[in-house]
């Protein structure tokens, strides 16, 4: 039963000990003491990288690992989206820990809102450099490849592909913010025609942006979730309210 939803994204934690993985393990740990908490979302990048369920991702990440595990058993439904830097989810995060995988945009009925969640890195149909790396990165014979390689192998080529998709989406970045507020508004706005919603949110672009619009005589509302490079801030639903709040 729906209460009260989180949702976070473009963390990028590179290592256990940097300042955003222990916030990030501080505010797992306030959900597991939020009474009405019931639903957390990843949508996407949480780590800077994270590919397959080698045992070198477990290991170097097992202290989060643990705080989302927790979470799990504690009955806080918990669904991660994969993004650019965390591919190849299910086997390790659905199997094993119990958090429910999306590899694309999912709808969900959260109290009285109908919610539109992805990563957001089919945003911009200019980025064509990205979104040629994207269907490369989830092919078969880099799936298979990511699968059966040593972790350290697959750590090396992961690092790389994580530069090339910095290199393919720096230009995005170079971009006013004005702009892909601009291209983000827009997309929200087409997606809303295929069906509708009353919040979209998504993440990738590392600009936060709460946008109102309205389509077919509906109110909507679209709502990027910027990344913890620079501020910390989560997006929570609740049964009449929503908005960000800090962490």
């Amino acid at each position: 039963m729906f209460k009260k939803a989180y949702f976070v994204s473009d963390i990028h934690i590179r290592d256990s000990s940097e300042s955003n993985s222990e916030k990030l393990l501080l505010f797992l740990h306030e959900l597991q003491n939020d009474k009405d908490c019931t639903h957390l979302f990843l949508v996407g990048d949480i780590f800077d990288l994270w590919i397959y369920n080698h045992s070198y991702f477990l290991k170097k990440y097992a202290r989060l690992i643990d705080g989302i595990r927790g979470l799990v058993r504690k009955g806080i439904e918990v669904h991660y989206f994969e993004g650019n830097h965390d591919l190849y989810l299910r086997k390790f995060w659905q199997q094993d820990v119990g958090v429910q995988v999306h590899e694309g945009p999912y709808y969900f009925s959260l109290g009285k809102w109908v919610v539109r969640v992805e990563h957001g890195d089919f945003m911009n149909p200019e980025d064509k450099g990205y979104l040629f790396l994207r269907k490369l990165l989830r092919s078969l014979p880099v799936k298979t490849l990511a699968k059966n390689l040593p972790g350290q192998v697959v750590k090396s080529i992961g690092e790389k592909s994580s530069r090339a998709s910095r290199h393919y989406t720096s230009n995005q970045k170079k971009m006013s913010e004005d702009s892909i507020k601009s291209f983000m508004r827009t997309y929200a706005e087409e997606v809303f025609q295929e069906k509708a919603f009353d919040l979209f949110i998504a993440g990738h672009t590392h600009v936060f942006d709460e946008y109102s619009f309205s389509a077919e005589g509906k109110e909507a509302q679209a709502v990027n979730l910027g990344s913890w490079f620079d501020v910390q801030k989560c997006f929570v639903i609740e049964q009449n309210t929503f908005g960000f709040k800090d962490i």
